[in-house]
């Protein structure tokens, strides 16, 4: 039975000598359950309930059954429960195969292999299977969080695997660990290799689209109505460097999908909803731009669609990594050739002073656009009647006066800025322009959209993001998918396209930097905020510039910039195979050194043979001929025998010797072996005859 710790011992060292005194085969056992609970941790907010769930009763069952000391559960639990699980990724997913469904799958296997957890190749799998599992870690997330946690999941498996091959007894888990580390250390350099050299292919997989309730970001589609509280989301959707001096906050439009079709409570873009099949059409002809361009590279965060955003206006396509392409829609939109399911960037120039739209149509109506005027039948009978009203109130003013009109309602007409609207019914222009007089950006460009079409002006939403903060460490500019937003762009004659932010009308401090809307912080965050507000922000802004410096020099690591590396270092035209070569070279002149290194350590430096080594000397220098290739119990034997010794001298130095033995190849009925460094400080301690 192990001793009872005093009452008032600290929990840690109540808990950590019994842990310590457990028998070899339970402590690894709960090391190990400890590292699977670790690995699947990042994965429970993406696995299914039932499968977390699982986990948690296995790693429990198992630690009870190595604490208790019973034996492992009878084959037909461990087939019932996998049978069970695949059955319940069947129902889960629809299927077997796929990215979803092959996780949760591999999650179960993971915590499913403890329980028959009898030998070193069964211990062998849970290792491989828990690497394969921190592996798939990544396919949600990239971040330099999610690569900590990772590092530390490597870290774990490494000193289990390690200690699983060390021999019987019970050694130290921090001496493994220790061996772990500076094995992973002397790995590093090959792996950072790998990384630089190694020729980059397009991403195995993608990452999920957005989440579709209600959160602020960028869409496909805007639903009016629907959606009765936006939550903000503060994760990063763009990051911008300009060459420059930035713009002002307020001209930064960065344009999205461009919404033109409305059912009466669905907006989407002409021609399709999800961005890929877009009536294209050719790029607009009679774009002009006007004053100082806008040169500036931007980082943008996997969307799953194909928008590459960009300030208005931008005439060229953005420069993109090999790859990739771009295309320009009629609406000043641009595309790419596949969906955005990586970190992305690219290079792009834009005019702040633009128009487009207006070349040889003379003031009348052309016939593109008649989208821009269509309305369902039978939706909002209210703001048509009002629409009427403000036709009829500005007969020579025409469009202009319309527009200045029903600007000038939703500034003095109590209108009101707020992200908890609540569902509105059937004609939700209708509520907003007479009942609720509230909404977000989506409620008001909608409403502000369907009144102008309903007086004869085309209008048409354009969605994106506005705004942004500048991260004062590093220069750049960040954007979040809480600064998603919808404006409206309306057509007049002898002008074009002219953008117009009615959100600007109700709330002004929306469009700039005074009253920028953010997510409520966290119990900590809030504290934090409350105590310092500025130190909550110097570690934002200090966590922000370090996770950018991940995404710009690991997760953009792209083959454009190896190839720009092998010019760097006298290739004048870099190629895969040039790659493949300075790999080669670099592998093996890493495996000669590794493998010199090892021989020259092994003979020369092992800290074991240098302490041998030593009591040999002292042995010979006090008289007793040891040979060189004498083991620790011959030697021992020698000192137990020479009689010119006294007894106080002999015996200490054999237990030594012996103790020594043991500490290199101790066996399963031998006592603990003493660390190197406690025997160490014990031969220093040893005491020697003078010699003879």
């Amino acid at each position: 039975m192990l001793n009872a710790a005093p009452h008032d011992a600290a929990p840690g060292a109540r808990w950590l000598p019994r842990l310590q005194q457990l028998p070899r085969e339970t402590r690894d056992t709960l090391f190990l359950l400890a590292l699977v609970g670790w690995i699947v941790l990042p994965q429970v907010p993406y696995l299914p309930a039932w499968c977390s769930g699982l986990v948690a009763v296995v790693l429990l069952w198992r630690g009870t059954l190595a604490l208790t000391g019973r034996p492992l559960p009878h084959r037909a639990w461990l087939i019932g429960l996998l049978i069970a699980a695949t059955a319940a990724t069947r129902v889960t997913h629809g299927a077997l195969l796929g990215q979803d469904a092959g996780v949760t799958l591999v999650v179960c296997l993971l915590a499913l292999k403890t329980l028959e957890l009898r030998a070193r190749r069964d211990a062998l799998v849970i290792f491989f299977l828990g690497f394969f599992t921190l592996l798939t870690g990544f396919f949600h997330s990239q971040s330099l969080a999610t690569a900590a946690v990772m590092l530390v999941g490597v870290w774990g498996l490494l000193t289990a695997l390690i200690n699983a091959h060390r021999p019987v007894g019970q050694p130290p888990l921090r001496d493994s660990a220790a061996l772990a580390l500076r094995m992973a250390l002397a790995g590093a350099p090959v792996m950072i290799a790998l990384f630089v050299f190694f020729p980059r292919f397009a991403p195995l997989w993608g990452v999920p689209s957005g989440d579709p309730r209600g959160r602020s970001g960028l869409s496909s589609t805007m639903e009016v109505g629907k959606v009765a509280a936006l939550a903000l989301d503060d994760g990063v959707a763009l990051r911008v460097r300009f060459d420059g001096a930035p713009p002002p906050q307020r001209e930064l439009y960065f344009r999205g999908p461009v919404l033109s079709h409305f059912d009466g409570r669905e907006w989407t873009a002409r021609g399709g909803g999800d961005g890929f099949d877009v009536a294209l059409g050719p790029p607009p002809r009679d774009l002009q731009v006007r004053g100082a361009p806008i040169d500036y590279e931007l980082t943008l965060e996997p969307s799953a669609g194909p928008w590459l955003l960009t300030l208005d206006a931008a005439p060229q396509a953005p420069a993109l990594p090999p790859g990739w392409r771009a295309r320009q829609t009629p609406d000043l939109q641009w595309l790419a050739n596949r969906p955005v399911t990586a970190l992305l960037r690219y290079r792009a120039q834009s005019w702040p002073e633009f128009s487009y739209g207006q070349t040889g149509w003379d003031g009348r109506l052309p016939r593109q656009l008649g989208a821009e005027l269509q309305l369902p039948a039978g939706y909002n009978p209210r703001t048509l009647a009002l629409a009427r009203e403000l036709r009829a109130a500005a007969p020579e003013g025409g469009p202009q006066a319309i527009v200045q009109a029903a600007l000038q309602r939703l500034r003095s007409g109590g209108y009101s800025y707020t992200l908890e609207p609540g569902v509105s019914g059937r004609d939700s222009a209708d509520e907003f322009w007479f009942d609720t007089k509230a909404g977000f950006c989506e409620h008001i460009a909608s409403a502000f959209v369907v009144l102008l079409r309903a007086a004869g002006v085309p209008a048409r939403i354009v969605t994106g993001f506005q705004g942004g903060e500048m991260n004062g460490l590093d220069g750049y500019w960040t954007v979040r998918n809480a600064d998603a937003h919808a404006w409206t762009e309306v057509w007049l004659a002898g002008r074009g396209w002219v953008r117009v932010d009615p959100t600007g009308a109700v709330m002004p401090g929306r469009i700039g930097q005074t009253q920028r809307l953010r997510p409520p912080p966290g119990l900590v965050a809030g504290a934090i905020d409350t105590f310092n507000p500025d130190l909550l922000r110097q570690l934002r802004a200090g966590w922000e510039a370090v996770n950018n410096r991940w995404n710009q020099w690991v997760l953009n690591y792209t083959q454009g910039r190896q190839l720009d590396l092998l010019r760097g270092l006298g290739f004048e035209q870099p190629s895969w195979e040039d790659l493949g070569k300075v790999l080669a070279g670099l592998l093996t002149a890493a495996a000669l050194v590794g493998a010199a290194w090892a021989r020259w350590e092994r003979t020369q430096h092992d800290p074991w043979l240098r302490l041998l080594q030593a009591a040999r000397r002292r042995m010979r220098a006090a008289g007793i001929a040891a040979a060189d290739s004498a083991p620790p119990r011959e030697l021992a034997r020698l000192a137990a025998q020479h009689s010119p010794w006294p007894a106080a001298l002999r015996a200490p130095l054999a237990r030594w010797l012996l103790a020594l033995e043991r500490q290199r190849y101790g066996g399963s009925g031998s006592p603990a072996a003493p660390s190197l460094a406690t025997l160490r400080r014990e031969f220093r301690q040893l005491r020697w005859p003078r010699p003879s």
